[in-house]
């Protein structure tokens, strides 16, 4: 774990308020000499807790530096378990670090970005999880993404974890009991109990992972790349879908000579799309490197969308002659409104390099087709209707989770076919010892200075 002593000696102070120009901004400190610092910083001779006093800053000489308000919030019943005092002043950068410079003379050094939430976690405010959601909810780019940060600060995530962790300690427990005990007449082993147990622990561990898998494609989003050859539509899809004339649309091929990046959301779940230089051979140098770009945009594609005009006649070796070897692509077909063709969706058959297709047929013009291809997406990303509500979640959840049930599936496997104890012991021990990296219960110091860092400073 961190250096502790660090955190009983230390006290901090940064700006909690985003940078530039406000009506208010906060100073926040934390630690041991925060309340001390704020009486000579005011000229208080004390503050009474959770009341907002109103007082000036001043410098050593007796300056005022600004007037605003000054809340104490004493330990251990505070964000980061220590004693916090907010400054809130005008939100002008040179207040501020005006304000700041003059806490650092008080015996406050700068804090490191998410040290206020990584003291909390330290000082059992809160578990990883939860520090990781407040972060979250800062960065989220939809309300749904919000709500889900919400959902895992109020402990819904850690929660069911604790809940899964606990079911495995309690299984492993009768487990080794059973094996430290062999002279009993009743072989516990045997008796259905831990088969019952284990496929519990198992429905409850998928069912989690199902909702962090969600979560995390609403909080981290997804690339989709708009491909196909000139003059297929896929200007006009960006426009569509982002509800605005981003891009220029004319009927000259190659009027699109660079990726076009625009931030959406369909259905809650942030969309990074990105309009891409028409796909053909070309001798003209610019035109060229906006094909290479194109081609790139693809390979590192979580989804393409491969446009097709209909009205043109279509090889079935169009995705690979225009490079579109890829795993995750829906085939569009454009311009129906020209064609006469149906906007129905229908599946195809995929070629050898693709796992899987998709054909959508729409009208930029009618927007036809259009809420088929949007369902259509998010089928691809893995969005699904869930029962449940998902959680706000990141990678490395969703790795232990995964690491999680492949400990459990292989100690129901072998557990089945041998009867083992010891072997079912070590696997529950080991699946425990995963989720115990979600919450922070098991974590290095590396792992955690690498979240935190993330952070902004202020929080």
């Amino acid at each position: 774990m961190a250096n502790r002593q660090l955190y009983t000696s230390d006290t901090i102070a940064a700006v909690a308020t985003a940078s530039g120009f406000g009506g208010i901004g906060i100073v926040r400190l934390s630690g041991p000499k925060a309340y001390t610092l704020a009486l000579t910083l005011t000229g208080k001779s004390g503050l009474t807790p959770r009341t907002a006093h109103y007082t000036a800053f001043r410098t050593d000489g007796g300056d005022t530096i600004d007037t605003g308000l000054t809340l104490y919030f004493p330990a251990p019943h505070s964000f980061t378990g220590e004693d916090v005092i907010e400054l809130q002043g005008h939100g002008g950068p040179i207040v501020l670090n005006s304000l700041l410079r003059r806490c650092f003379e008080l015996g406050a050094r700068q804090a490191r970005p998410g040290e206020f939430s990584e003291r909390a976690f330290l000082n059992d405010k809160l578990d990883l999880v939860q520090a990781e959601a407040i972060a979250d909810l800062i960065s989220a780019q939809t309300e749904t993404a919000a709500r889900l940060a919400q959902s895992s600060l109020r402990g819904d995530f850690s929660r069911d974890v604790h809940q899964l962790a606990n079911h495995l300690l309690k299984l492993r427990v009768y487990v080794e009991a059973a094996i430290d005990f062999p002279e009993e007449e009743i072989d516990f082993l045997s008796d259905g109990h831990v088969k019952e147990q284990l496929k519990e622990g198992l429905t409850l561990g998928e069912t989690i992972h199902q909702r962090a898998q969600q979560g995390l494609i609403y909080q981290s989003g997804a690339t989709v790349v708009l491909a196909g050859k000139p003059n297929a539509g896929k200007s006009s899809l960006l426009n569509n879908l982002a509800g605005d004339a981003l891009a220029i649309v004319t009927n000259v091929p190659g009027t699109t000579r660079d990726v076009i990046r625009e931030h959406i959301n369909i259905a809650g779940v942030p969309i990074h799309i990105l309009d891409t230089a028409g796909l053909r051979q070309s001798d003209d140098v610019i035109e060229q490197e906006g094909i290479r770009r194109a081609q790139k945009a693809i390979a590192d594609a979580d989804l393409v969308l491969h446009l097709c005009d209909d009205n043109s006649p279509q090889s079935a070796e169009e995705p690979e002659l225009l490079g579109l070897s890829h795993d995750n692509i829906i085939k569009v077909l454009t311009k129906i409104d020209q064609s006469g063709r149906p906007a129905t969706s229908t599946s195809t058959t995929a070629p050898s390099t693709m796992t899987l297709s998709r054909t959508v047929c729409i009208s930029n013009i009618t927007g036809d087709g259009l809420p088929a291809l949007k369902k259509t997406i998010l089928h691809f990303l893995g969005v699904q209707e869930a029962t449940q509500s998902p959680y706000s979640a990141r990678e490395r959840h969703l790795l232990a989770l995964t690491n999680t049930l492949t400990l459990l599936r292989d100690a129901n496997d072998q557990f089945l076919a041998t009867g083992a104890g010891e072997l079912l012991a070590e696997d529950l021990r080991r699946a425990h010892d995963e989720l115990g990296q979600i919450t922070g219960v098991l974590s290095s110091d590396d792992l955690l200075g690498e979240i935190f860092s993330s952070f902004c400073i202020g929080k």
